[in-house]
């Protein structure tokens, strides 16, 4: 009955048309009737129609007038934004501004962050620390001026900001996170970095402890951090790839392989799990497996130099070596002052017999690494076939000063004195080498040297008239490896190298060096596939002496992976309106 009721009350007031409202209230009527002769006990009042409404005067028509609103352009200013429309998003700004004298807070805001985004960083922060004016309350706006000075490098600046941006919203977790990459330039970092992950775990978080971790040689506590991220975002690849890298780096190669193979599963085109995967089986020779991993990620990284560095020493291990130097050599043109590039270049070169161009990439590799023993025997390589002994025996005696754990080295000096007739050095060199042998042996029961790398050390051995039974001999020696000592023995005072046989000795360095310097200094690599022209040659090399031999197969240097940044600049700050 109230339903009735309020219709015929409502019914004459809604229509707009007169002749509506009559014929609804008749039929009103109408149903009135029926409904009081179905219940004669019932009583309904019906109001009359209102009155119809008065004209209206001259004044009263005309239209209401607009109230200047603030905010009412801020959905189309946001609306520009978010779809990079800058010039359009701009304009429409400087109309805000001169409608509301310079006080609308959001078009300030918004023209800020479009300053930052064009580098422009100084008016950026004036305009944010006008936002910040405008609304002193919001924790937003004194987080963007921490922003802008850290990116302005005051870091103390906005660790302040950030500090009262904290008072303001205590339970902000990309405060913690950005006081933590603050604090990274005054060395007190992890503390807020940990609050971060306390207040709320993130990725970024995550990924920025963990590097800072691996910048302070933690690998242990990386590990610890990125496995917690792991089990937090299982589905994360770029934290299952890294892991699957230091993994790899520890030489726990099954874990290595799970979390690489997980990240694969989420992102078959994951090119960092594919790369490593690529470069892990080129570390143990297989390099056609390897150019096909190359070839997947070829298309996410064509211009990287550590890709090209590496497929190229993927075609030397093929022996390869025009192809090697091509590959090589555009990495050289990307990256002109990265060691490693030059390292395999004059490796390709001294392979190759261009002494005069491996002394070249040699010395460019020296002085960009100095530190490294092997640069100074390789240079030594090809200073003795440029007939300057000289400076080969100086740069033998910095790689035996420098290179303190590889025996390789002392062996290769110990022959080129042997053949230049300075026996007295020679075996100091070579007891020195057993030394580092005996070093080796000590450290690691299980470690096993190349066989031809012994043979070339009984030969010296026979050769100086000490005694056989050297550290490093497996007992029950094959009869060719006596058969070769004797030889040996039989004519001591003859040049070492001068025997076509000593040239099955020219791998024993790159598989001793494999086995030694590999574990500890070879990284894994971003690897390219470049398809060249190959030239089949079929040249035989002339007989040289065997400390050329030996070295000119000296193990390359596989391309490092950038697992973390090299300064806190990479560091990214976070932002949930806008990342620059």
């Amino acid at each position: 009955m109230q339903f009735h009721t309020r219709l015929l009350e409502e019914a004459p007031a809604l229509a707009a048309n007169q002749q509506l409202a009559a014929w609804c209230n008749s039929h009103c009527i109408l149903f009135n009737l029926f409904f009081l002769f179905l219940y004669p006990g019932s009583s309904l009042t019906i109001s009359p129609p209102p009155p119809p409404p008065l004209p209206m005067s001259a004044a009263d028509s005309k239209p209401t007038p607009e109230l200047p609103i603030v905010e009412r352009r801020n959905w189309l200013i946001h609306q520009h934004y978010i779809r990079k429309d800058y010039d359009t998003c701009k304009a429409i700004i400087k109309e805000q501004l001169q409608e509301t004298n310079g006080m609308c807070e959001y078009a300030i805001y918004v023209q800020a962050l479009i300053m930052r985004l064009e580098g422009k960083i100084q008016p950026s922060l004036e305009l944010f620390q006008s936002c910040a004016i405008l609304n002193p309350g919001s924790a937003d706006n004194l987080k963007q001026v921490a922003r802008s000075l850290f990116l302005l490098g005051k870091h103390k600046a906005a660790i302040e900001f950030y500090h009262e941006a904290a008072r303001l919203n205590e339970k902000d977790w990309e405060i913690s996170h950005n006081l933590g990459l603050c604090y990274f330039f005054i060395k007190d970092f992890q503390q807020h970095l940990n609050i971060a992950l306390r207040i709320n775990k993130h990725d970024k978080t995550f990924m920025m402890l963990g590097k800072v971790h691996l910048l302070a040689g933690e690998t242990d506590k990386a590990i610890e951090v990125y496995r917690t991220a792991v089990e937090f975002s299982p589905e994360n690849t770029e934290l299952l790839s890294t892991l699957g890298l230091l993994f790899l780096q520890l030489g726990k190669y099954q874990k290595a392989f799970e979390h690489l193979g997980n990240a694969l599963t989420f992102d078959p085109n994951n090119y960092k799990a594919i790369l490593a995967a690529g470069s892990m089986m080129q570390t143990h020779g297989d390099f056609d497996v390897a150019m096909n991993k190359y070839r997947v990620a070829a298309c996410a990284v064509p211009e990287s130099p550590p890709l090209w560095n590496n497929i190229g020493m993927c075609f030397f291990g093929k022996k390869k070596y025009v192809a090697a130097i091509s590959c090589l050599k555009r990495a050289h043109y990307m990256s002109p002052f990265d060691w490693k590039v030059l390292y395999n270049l004059g490796l390709v070169h001294l392979t190759m017999q261009q002494y005069a161009s491996a002394f070249h990439f040699l010395s460019a590799a020296i002085n960009l690494n100095p530190r490294m023993g092997e640069l100074y025997m390789l240079l030594a390589v090809a200073l003795t076939n440029l007939e300057d002994v000289e400076n080969a025996t100086r740069a033998y005696e910095q790689a035996a000063t420098i290179d303190e754990s590889n025996p390789l080295v002392n062996l290769n000096f110990a022959i080129f004195l042997y053949n230049h007739g300075d026996k007295k050095a020679t075996l100091d060199q070579y007891q020195e080498m057993e030394r580092k042998v005996n070093r080796l042996r000590d450290n690691n029961g299980n470690f096993e040297f190349d066989t031809e790398l012994m043979d070339m050390a009984q030969k010296m051995g026979a050769a100086l008239q000490v005694s056989e039974g050297l550290v490093w001999t497996k007992p029950g020696k094959d009869s060719k490896s006596n058969g070769n000592s004797a030889a040996a023995a039989k004519a001591p005072g003859a040049p070492l190298g001068t025997n076509q046989a000593l040239g099955q000795a020219m791998s024993s360095a790159a598989s001793y060096n494999k086995n030694v310097l590999l574990p500890t200094a070879c990284w894994l690599g971003f690897l390219l596939l470049f398809v060249l022209p190959l030239t089949k040659t079929s040249r035989t090399m002339r007989p040289r002496s065997v400390s050329h031999l030996l070295l000119n197969y000296t193990a390359p240097t596989i391309y490092p992976p950038v697992l973390y940044g090299q300064s806190v600049a990479n560091g990214q700050l976070v932002n949930v309106h806008h990342q620059l």
